[in-house]
């Protein structure tokens, strides 16, 4: 019993001792580590953070009725190029029947007191021929005689206005009742034309539509929306953590995604004094003026990314981040540069900026350095 105890146990010391010589060997065996070098190049840096938002027109205008009522006829649409002045749409007006019937009883006011001031006017006027006749053959004073007068020329005046006012009510009837009177020309209230020039972007409303004067209480209706294309803005929002790093005059490369291979240029213009909260995020509102150098048509409302340039280094020496390392004590970047086979020297280095892989390199390496990648690569597992 004790023998085989004492060979099992043979055994299994025999093989740990194999198995440790074996492990040995294969460790010996093994192809010695090398590293790839990199060297630097000279490239133009770029330091920017990215925003989203929108291509928008700098202003838009909204085409309002001044009256309410219907619409009888709309002479634009969409794509539409106008100039300020031209007609956008003609507005049937539906007249309310109490502000009709007031307006006819001012009409009938009006009149009632034109009849009146025509009466006085006859009767100054009989009074001022007798009074003259009387001045004539020297029976009254010049006194007498210039009041009368005056008493005549006071009852011209008030008949004189009376038939503006009548006039005035008149008209006012015809605007309550059909949208316009006799003498309104272009300012016609059914008649809604362009205050400025531009493309028309919308038209909201269709012929028969329902519309709304504004007023105190309502914004109105709009017929139309006009802007000009060639003044247009990116719109868009950046989040807290970014809107430290910029500011105005700032230059901005657009991006839009309906428009492949075409970047526009724009600056920095606005950025929100107050941010809001969108998605648990505070974010901030930024605008940049477009300056457009061809002829390119820029939809509104295209969604577009701003890289708002922070900072820029032309044609500089560069590295790859990736290759750049920090001393754990004093935090400071370095390099290892080839020698020899396989024997690399430490060098310390001055960095300027970076834009996440490549990083400007002031002082420390030439172009012609050769530099240690870290990653550890085994001849012959890539080549044969």
């Amino acid at each position: 019993m004790k023998k085989s105890i004492t060979i099992i146990i043979l055994v299994i010391i025999t093989i740990l001792f194999g198995g440790s010589l074996y492990y040995l060997y294969q460790k010996n065996a093994e192809d010695p580590v090398v590293y790839e070098t990199e060297q630097a190049a000279t490239k133009t840096i770029v330091k920017k953070t990215v925003a989203t938002g929108s291509i928008v027109p700098k202003e838009e205008v909204l085409i309002k009725p001044n009256i309410s009522g219907i619409i009888d006829e709309i002479f634009v649409e969409a794509g539409d190029i106008i100039n300020r002045g031209d007609l956008i749409a003609k507005v049937k007006v539906v007249p309310n029947v109490s502000s009709l019937t007031s307006a006819k009883n001012n009409i009938t006011a009006s009149r009632t007191q034109l009849e009146t001031a025509r009466l006085a006017l006859e009767n100054q006027r009989k009074i001022y021929l007798r009074q003259k006749e009387l001045f004539d053959k020297g029976v009254i004073s010049a006194n007498d005689f210039d009041t009368a007068q005056i008493s005549f020329d006071q009852a011209q005046q008030r008949f004189n206005q009376e038939k503006v006012n009548l006039t005035g009510a008149q008209q006012n009837y015809d605007i309550i009742k059909t949208g316009t009177t006799r003498g309104l020309g272009a300012s016609a209230n059914t008649e809604i034309r362009a205050t400025v020039s531009g493309m028309v972007l919308d038209v909201p409303v269709k012929t028969g539509n329902q519309v709304i004067e504004a007023n105190n209480f309502n914004d109105g209706t709009t017929i139309a929306t006009l802007a000009d294309v060639e003044k247009m803005i990116f719109e868009g929002k950046v989040d807290e953590s970014e809107v430290g790093k910029i500011s105005e005059n700032l230059p901005l490369e657009i991006t839009v995604g309906a428009i492949e291979n075409k970047k526009f240029d724009a600056v920095l213009d606005y950025i929100a004094p107050k941010g809001v909260v969108e998605n648990g995020a505070i974010q901030f509102e930024i605008k940049g003026t477009l300056n457009k150098k061809d002829t390119t048509f820029i939809r509104a409302g295209l969604s577009a990314n701003a890289s708002i340039i922070l900072a820029r280094a032309d044609s500089v020496l560069a590295l790859k981040e990736a290759l750049v390392q920090f001393d754990p004590k004093t935090q400071k970047p370095f390099v290892e540069i080839e020698q020899g086979d396989q024997e690399f020297e430490r060098k310390n280095l001055e960095l300027g900026i970076s834009d996440g892989i490549f990083v400007e390199i002031k002082s420390g390496i030439s172009k012609e350095d050769k530099i240690k990648v870290w990653n550890q690569v085994k001849p012959g597992r890539f080549n044969n």
